[in-house]
């Protein structure tokens, strides 16, 4: 049983994947670099999936005859990579991605962490359910069987994973998959400021601006952008009364400008929780929220991670 190399490719593409009771062997998992038909990785990979899209449209295919078809490969994001664009780009659904790599949310996409590409759609469960979307994927189908036995190695171990050919996110997935990111603080606002090198306003200085502004009347209600735990409530010259949420995944997310702090330090907050009210404490022109998400203490671009 093995893959066999792609017509004109630059690497042999060896077996990815192994279907229980095999042995496992140490495999290297084809490298894509650029995900553009220049990219020898990418031309080959865009061509297993337009082929096995070809098979799952046939008549009733087998599961086994699919999965031997099945070839991953490997991909590094960048920071500016997100996951439904990349699935997008790869024309394979995100909910592939998702269960292959374990993601729980569409932010929970990590730039310079290996990503998995599957060269085929459908749903990879995991033996070991650790999250709830895969305790959720795995009792809406494990029962019914037409899945594949998969030792897939990543992370410099083998895990082994139940795969359903074709298979995709039910509505009810689908919906707990992408409500699980990030929700708007405010429920209406006017973005006045972006992310990025701007001119102060009050200062006058050119700098890097860490988060976003959105102006909204003074005392409007301010929410938890996702469950966490507030690490840290204060007045700071700068933000103002300002809360720190820290959230799953290495997330944290700030508040700043407040008039007045709704939250309770090392307090559990649930997504949608009031948290504070809309104010212009600090170095503040007007009343407005300054919003700043940070990953592993990193500010990174909100645009695109929040969602109404």
């Amino acid at each position: 049983m093995a893959k066999r190399a792609g017509k004109g490719a630059a690497l042999a593409f060896f077996l990815l994947f192994l279907c229980l009771p095999c042995g496992a062997q140490d495999s290297d998992f084809p490298v894509i670099v650029n995900l553009n038909t220049k990219d020898a990785g990418f031309k080959q990979f865009i061509e297993d999936v337009q082929n096995n899209r070809r098979r799952l449209a046939g008549q009733k295919p087998q599961s086994t005859a699919i999965a031997e078809r099945l070839t991953i490969y490997q991909y590094i994001p960048g920071r500016n990579d997100d996951l439904l664009s990349l699935a997008a780009r790869c024309n394979i659904p995100y909910s592939a991605l998702a269960s292959l790599n374990r993601l729980t949310n569409p932010l929970t996409l990590e730039a310079g962490k290996p990503l998995l590409l599957p060269s085929c759609p459908g749903i990879f469960i995991p033996s070991n359910q650790d999250s709830d979307l895969e305790k959720l994927l795995g009792a809406a189908r494990l029962v019914n069987g037409g899945h594949v036995n998969l030792n897939i190695k990543a992370a410099g171990k083998y895990e082994t994973f139940h795969f359903f050919p074709g298979a995709d996110f039910s509505p009810t997935e689908r919906a707990y998959f992408l409500n699980s990111g990030f929700r708007f603080p405010l429920k209406t606002f006017r973005l006045t400021s972006t992310y990025g090198i701007r001119q102060n306003p009050v200062t006058g200085n050119t700098g890097m601006h860490r988060g976003i502004d959105l102006a909204a009347p003074e005392g409007t209600e301010v929410f938890a952008i996702a469950e966490g735990v507030v690490t840290d409530t204060g007045f700071d010259p700068v933000y103002g009364n300002y809360v720190i949420i820290r959230h799953k995944d290495r997330w944290t997310s700030l508040y700043g400008h407040l008039q007045s702090i709704e939250a309770v330090l090392r307090s559990e907050v649930k997504s949608g929780n009031l948290i504070g009210r809309v104010g212009s404490t600090g170095q503040s022109t007007g009343p407005h929220l300054h919003f700043e998400l940070r990953q592993d203490g990193r500010a990174l671009d909100p645009a695109g991670k929040l969602r109404p």
